[in-house]
């Protein structure tokens, strides 16, 4: 999948009115580690003036929403740093340079959960974080789940577990599920199940 706009998705505004387009003037890496890949851009504003923009470059993720047969969900317990807590979470995960994002969907869940999906449905892709990344993330359906066993990486330490939509959806109300791929996707659940979204 490219990054352009798709029929109906915003452009730079042209199609709706002003043209609301920035245009880069230079460009230079800031910070480039594991992770993370920081740029500052200096771009020419739609009024002609110029204005700075930093921004995280990122390769793209993959989200898969595991369910079993009788609807329940898959979900992992994740320790995340800059927070310093445990987070309940869909499992995800970056992709890998010239990787496709249903191998890499393919790939995440095995990794993380041990569990192999017979049927891939891919959903759609949100972008999280507009005013400061390009990550997009692209969502999937995973169901007819089989167990084979987990490979984590070595720094990678995840709890799978299963429990019901109804029970995931209640976290949600409640805030303990507060991660934002996992709202959003336990919300398309709902959908799916409820409106043959």
């Amino acid at each position: 999948m490219s990054d352009e706009p798709t029929p109906g998705e915003p452009d730079g505004g042209a199609a709706h009115g002003t043209d609301l387009s920035e245009s880069e003037l230079a460009s230079r890496t800031v910070y480039h580690g594991r992770l993370l890949h920081v740029r500052e851009d200096r771009v020419r504003l739609p009024n002609g003036h110029e204005a700075t923009r930093e921004y995280i470059v990122h390769p793209g993720a993959v989200v898969c929403l595991p369910v079993f047969d009788n609807g329940d969900v898959l979900l992992e317990r994740q320790y995340r740093y800059p927070l310093r807590r445990v987070f309940y979470e869909f499992p995800a995960g970056k992709l890998e340079a010239h990787e496709s994002p249903d191998a890499c969907a393919r790939r995440e869940l095995l990794e993380e959960t041990g569990y192999s999906a017979g049927h891939w449905r891919r959903l759609t892709r949100i972008h999280p974080c507009i005013g400061y990344s390009d990550e997009r993330l692209e969502f999937f359906l995973a169901t007819g789940l089989s167990f084979e066993g987990a490979r984590p990486d070595e720094d990678e330490f995840v709890e799978s577990f299963r429990v019901s939509q109804e029970e995931a959806m209640e976290w949600v109300r409640t805030g303990r599920i507060s991660e934002t791929k996992t709202v959003i996707g336990l919300f398309w659940l709902e959908k799916i199940r409820g409106h043959g979204w």
